[in-house]
This record gives structure tokens, C-alpha cells and sequence, in this order.
């Protein structure tokens, strides 16, 4: 098992940086169980990365017009994820949110440090004893905080991540997050620690990630 750990300024300098580096440092996972169930995926053991400026725009990747190719994640849907976090409500036909778990925790969360500054206790976690039993459990699962220098830093764990679409919009829609907290509590925007056991490519992706990288 081999751990890799990055520091970036941006989230897409990050998702670059995973992308490219994926190719040297990934191993070929075979999915015996869980989504594409079958299929091969390029996949880190464990990574953990750094990002200094989250907040510094554009916060999605984007691709050089030359490429004729497709953002990984558009606005509209970045903007729709960001409004899913901020409900508890469960759509039709949708067997949980991220939302339906946070919202009453970021809620409290705020409270608190409105109250105190000073405290290890503001840690919010997705989903519950029966979230095992789905076919697909909730992929993020702790949302942690503290403040530091007055700076509200973000602490992310995923048990799985899609790399090339899901790392941008998730990492995005929790720093629009983040920047919302940070005005609720009156205090400035930190850097996001994140780190995951199952960051990864798919095999149908890996031709289009090679070129966004320029490692074709």
C-alpha cells in the first residue's frame, strides 16, 4: 500500500495535480462490489492533499478551448449540488443527501463557534447504523472544522471518490459551503485538508484525463 499526499493553492491545481500523478502512483482495482461493479478503475491506496486557497476562483477545472472537450463539472450543476447541501430535504426517487445529514449539524456547528472559537468538537459525519446495507453507502463521510488564526479550515474524508467528475464537484460545493459558514460565524475562509482510501479513475476515463494532462 503506498500513500500519496499533495499541497496545492486551487482546487482545480489540485485536480490536475491527482490527475497527472494518478497515472504513476494509482493501482488497477477491480470492483468486485459497489457502482460499475465489474469494471477496472485506476485507483490511489490513500492520498491526503492540501489546498491552501479553495476559495481562489474558478473553483471548477476547466479545459483550454484547443481541446474541444467538455468541463468535468459545469456551474449549473455545481450550483444545484450546493443548494442539495443546504436542505434536508430528500428528492423523489432519492435514497439520501448529503444534506439530509449535515444541514442540522452545520447548523449547530455554527453555533458553536459563534459561541467559542476554541474547540475540537465541531465535526460533522454522513450517514447511520443502517447507511451499510445500501448498495451505495453515503461516499462522504466526515466533515470536520476547527479555527485557526481566525481562518475556518475544513477537514474532508471520503471512503470513495470519482476522481475526474466527482473530486471537482464535491470539493467545490463544500468550499461554497465552507464560504458560507465562514460569513454565519464571522471569521475568514481557510485551506481544506482532504483525504480518501478510494480516490479514482475509471477505465472509461482515462483517455480523456490523459489528455487533460497532456500524458497521452
Amino acid at each position: 500500500m503506498r500513500s500519496f499526499n499533495l499541497s496545492a493553492t486551487t482546487i482545480p491545481d489540485a485536480w490536475f495535480q491527482l490527475i497527472y500523478n494518478i497515472f504513476d502512483y494509482g493501482q488497477e482495482y477491480k470492483i468486485d462490489r459497489g457502482s460499475f461493479e465489474g469494471c477496472t478503475r485506476l485507483e490511489y491506496d490513500y492520498v491526503s492533499v492540501e489546498i491552501m486557497n479553495p476559495g481562489l476562483a474558478p473553483l471548477i477545472p476547466e479545459f483550454p478551448a484547443w481541446m474541444n472537450c467538455p468541463p468535468p463539472v459545469t456551474q449549473e450543476y455545481l450550483d444545484e449540488y450546493f443548494a442539495q447541501l443546504m436542505t434536508t430535504d430528500v428528492p423523489a426517487n432519492t435514497v439520501y443527501t448529503y444534506g439530509q445529514y449535515l444541514k442540522p449539524q452545520i447548523d449547530k456547528i455554527i453555533e458553536i463557534f459563534k459561541r467559542t472559537k476554541n474547540t475540537n468538537q465541531c465535526c460533522a459525519t454522513i450517514g447511520d447504523i443502517n447507511s451499510i446495507e445500501l448498495s451505495d453507502p453515503p461516499c462522504l463521510k466526515i466533515l470536520d472544522f476547527n479555527i485557526k488564526d481566525d481562518r475556518l479550515n475544513m477537514f474532508i474524508y471520503f471512503r470513495s471518490n470519482d476522481l475526474y467528475a466527482g473530486f471537482p464537484a464535491n470539493i467545490a460545493g463544500l468550499q461554497m459551503l465552507k464560504e458560507y459558514m465562514c460569513e454565519e460565524i464571522g471569521c475568514y475562509d481557510g485551506p481544506i485538508y482532504y483525504a480518501s482510501k478510494g480516490l479514482h479513475l475509471y477505465d472509461y476515463q482515462f483517455e480523456i484525463a490523459r489528455k487533460r494532462v497532456n500524458r497521452l
